[in-house]
């Protein structure tokens, strides 16, 4: 016998879509105005790592742009082509945004290389003063940015606006590596401005290989960690009318969790005793999930 039940939302699509908006505007406003006068101080200040710092930051709007539209479209309501829901659209974006770091990794790093294996260290010119500043403006602005969306990211439970929030975080770090390289080239080491552009591009790789990594293990129905495993199966086992647990699997949709169970119980019970059992066994990992979306539960006989 197989029944079936989902769960809906802790938050409404419209407060969803509402905090992940009002996120996203923080973060595309913070990132405009950074991007303007990163590019400013550093075409002013002769600073390649604040050139290439202002390019990670205008990245972070285009980030925030791609993240919108895939929780808009992973926030619509399942279909008859979509049965199971759009949570996917999430993985999707943060999938193009990772392909999208890789790229501009490459060519700030390329060019940053490109400086330092010229060995002309002495025509390099050094960076000025307004560069230092906006540098250090910067790691506290992009830190604020991130603990904000990492919040609202946690409050949704977005996989794409974490993965948003961690770009920022990324951003902060490099712009110490360009306050660090600013620093000592002002002090007469003028390569080490390439060598903290050189850095930024290793940030840049790193999110973008940890965004790929988690997107792509969303997609290909990968099992939730073997802590939620233990927790599921004690919750079930808690009923005192489920004799065995004959088989547990998950599998993660985006950032929601399906949850496919198989129990025995007395093979004496009514069919209607069996069906209240099976119901009983999703209410409570509905209830104590939040995570869960979906949970079908087969009952096989004891005996």
């Amino acid at each position: 016998m197989d029944t079936e039940i989902e769960q809906s939302d802790n938050l409404t699509n419209d407060e969803f879509r509402r905090i992940v908006n009002k996120a996203s505007l923080v973060a595309i406003t913070g990132n405009i105005v950074l991007a303007i006068a990163k590019f400013t101080a550093g075409v002013i200040g002769h600073s390649h790592a604040m050139i290439s710092d202002s390019v990670h930051t205008a990245s972070d709007v285009f980030n925030t742009l791609i993240v919108l539209a895939g929780v808009k479209l992973a926030s619509k309501e399942a279909d008859d082509k979509h049965p199971y829901g759009h949570e996917r659209f999430e993985c999707v974006a943060a999938v193009i945004l990772s392909v999208i770091l890789v790229f501009i990794g490459l060519g700030i790093g390329s060019e940053a290389l490109a400086h330092i294996l010229g060995g002309n260290y002495n025509n390099l010119t050094v960076p000025g003063r307004l560069a230092l500043i906006i540098a250090a403006c910067s790691i506290f602005t992009k830190e604020a940015i991130f603990w904000y969306m990492r919040y609202c990211a946690k409050r949704t439970d977005s996989s794409a606006l974490l993965a948003s929030a961690w770009h920022n975080r990324s951003d902060a770090l490099s712009s110490i590596s360009s306050f660090i390289g600013i620093g000592f080239a002002m002090l007469g080491f003028p390569v080490m401005d390439s060598v903290a552009s050189l850095l930024i591009s290793v940030f840049i790789l790193k999110v973008a290989f940890e965004i790929f990594r988690d997107s792509t293990g969303k997609m290909v129905d990968r099992a939730c960690d073997d802590v939620m495993m233990q927790q599921i199966r004690d919750t079930i086992m808690q009923n005192v009318h489920v004799q065995e647990l004959d088989e547990l699997k998950t599998r993660v949709f985006g950032n929601r969790v399906y949850v496919d169970i198989e129990i025995s119980v007395d093979g004496k019970s009514t069919l209607k005793e069996a069906h209240n059992t099976a119901h009983s066994v999703q209410e409570s990992i509905l209830s104590k999930f939040s995570k869960v979306k979906h949970v079908m539960v087969h009952v096989n006989p004891a005996d």
